[in-house]
């Protein structure tokens, strides 16, 4: 059973082998890699988990009183969104996915499942869920806890019953005395395993870029940065002059995000109905959620089906190629820099200041930190106490 006091197994990994040697150190590594062997710490630490993020984020965050986030319950969470036995095949994890180079994305327009078939959308990413209220391109679940089940138990994805899951990973030496630390038992249940997860996700916040420290005021941005975010925040206005790329009605705010639904002009006739599937709505057709922009320069291909490839190409689209349709978002009607202009028509040199501005919203800390890493990758947790 883990102990419970706060140093970290590799502590003893780390410091010891220096005595004895680089090449034993070699040597017991291999022995490791070779006999199969998972990184597991022995000693976990417990307690409420203190949220560390910037004022301006706010407070109004998304913790359920019936899964209160403690370090245990992150520690137990962690280690189940990189575990492969939640999946039907043993392949794939929520990290195939949503991985941290990345943002917690994956690189694709569309995953693939266990079943080799690909998702109906692009996996979003998942920084700053703490403060969500809605989650999946069409707002279909209220919490984490039930996010976390769609992905699980869908067949195009990791295609296997929690109730498996929880099954599979009690037959294992660590699980059963982790999720007693955790939950004071053995005992495995879809629930609990749903909530550890959902407890390391709430976690994932990224507050350390470009755009932070110029917030606190620790990071001086380019001229062609400060030109990019001026566009950005102004809605044009011809008959004053005023041009702007007019994206702050929805990635406004300090956290680049709103709790919104539009169309965005992607279809006049939109194959994939958005939340008219949910509401019935015909005025809904079409409409999803806007995604948080925090780190978009590493999370293309773009939109819910992934298909824009580039920043570049996103751009564009906002600026010349907005397709009418009924449920066309009123943020998009109209809008234009040109007096009597039908499109929003960005000058070239404007599309690059506001790509320069939103490559200022990506996170190396949040994208490097070793909490959030894979606990199986032993390079890691040896990196985790030498940084």
């Amino acid at each position: 059973m883990p102990n419970i006091r706060g140093a970290d197994k590799t502590d003893n990994i780390v410091m010891a082998y220096p005595r004895k040697g680089v090449a034993v150190f070699v040597f017991s590594l291999l022995i490791i890699i070779l006999s199969g062997w998972t990184y597991m710490a022995d000693d976990i630490e417990t307690g409420p988990w203190q949220f560390i993020y910037p004022a301006n984020f706010g407070n109004r965050i998304n913790v359920p009183a019936d899964n209160p986030t403690t370090k245990e319950g992150v520690y137990l969470g962690r280690m189940l969104f990189y575990e492969k036995k939640l999946s039907a095949n043993n392949m794939l994890s929520c990290a195939s996915c949503h991985q941290q180079q990345k943002a917690f994305t994956d690189g694709k327009a569309l995953s693939e499942g266990v079943d080799h078939m690909t998702a109906n959308r692009n996996s979003m990413s998942l920084a700053n869920l703490l403060w969500t209220r809605k989650f999946f391109w069409d707002g279909r679940a209220a919490s984490l806890e039930e996010q976390a089940v769609f992905p699980l138990t869908n067949p195009h994805e990791m295609g296997q019953a929690v109730s498996v899951s929880a099954k599979k990973i009690s037959g294992t030496d660590a699980y059963p005395a982790l999720f007693k630390v955790v939950y004071g038992d053995e005992n495995i249940t879809p629930d609990r395993v749903v909530k550890a997860i959902s407890q390391f996700e709430r976690t994932l916040i990224s507050c350390n870029s470009r755009y932070d420290g110029y917030m606190n005021g620790t990071y001086k941005p380019t001229d062609q940065e400060l030109k990019g975010m001026e566009l950005f925040m102004t809605a044009p206005n011809p008959q004053k002059g005023i041009r702007g790329g007019n994206c702050a009605h929805c990635h406004g705010g300090t956290k680049n995000y709103m709790e919104l639904f539009h169309n965005n002009g992607l279809d006049s006739i939109p194959k994939d109905a958005g939340i008219e599937t949910l509401t019935g709505l015909v005025s809904d057709r079409g409409r999803f959620k806007v995604p948080t922009l925090r780190n978009i320069a590493l999370t293309a291909p773009y939109m819910h089906d992934g298909r824009f490839k580039t920043l570049d190409e996103v751009i564009d689209h906002y600026s010349d190629h907005i397709k009418e349709s009924p449920s066309l978002s009123t943020f998009l009607r109209g809008e234009s820099n040109d007096k009597g202009g039908k499109t929003l028509n960005l000058h070239p040199e404007e599309k690059k200041a506001i790509i320069a501005f939103l490559n200022m919203l990506t996170d190396s800390t949040f994208i490097n930190d070793p909490r959030f890493s894979d606990p199986n990758n032993i390079s890691a947790q040896i990196k985790t106490k030498t940084n």
